[in-house]
């Protein structure tokens, strides 16, 4: 299994919409991807504009799939601009 761990940092003004469209991202992958298995969205309750997502799947090729799908190009061309930082961090389960 591969783990993608996405931290974002979002600009005030645009936290509920972020989140708002990042929860329906999750479940367009769930949904429409085969090889995902997990798509968690998290929040710091300590600071709401950070945003960590925990995302499973079957292998490396199944996250390039992901990258590539139109909804994930859709959801990062509507969020783009609401960032004020972003990390991406890939794991292979063991």
């Amino acid at each position: 299994m591969y783990v993608v761990i996405v931290e974002f940092t979002i600009d005030a003004a645009h936290v509920d919409d972020f989140r708002e469209r990042v929860q329906q991202q999750a479940r367009d992958s769930l949904a429409k991807e085969a090889g995902c298995h997990v798509f968690d969205v998290c929040i710091d309750p300590q600071s709401p504009e950070r945003v960590l997502l925990y995302e499973v799947y079957s292998d490396a090729a199944a996250f390039d799939t992901h990258l590539a799908s139109a909804h994930f190009l859709d959801f990062d061309a509507c969020v783009r601009d609401w960032l004020r930082d972003k990390k991406v961090t890939r794991w292979k389960k063991i």
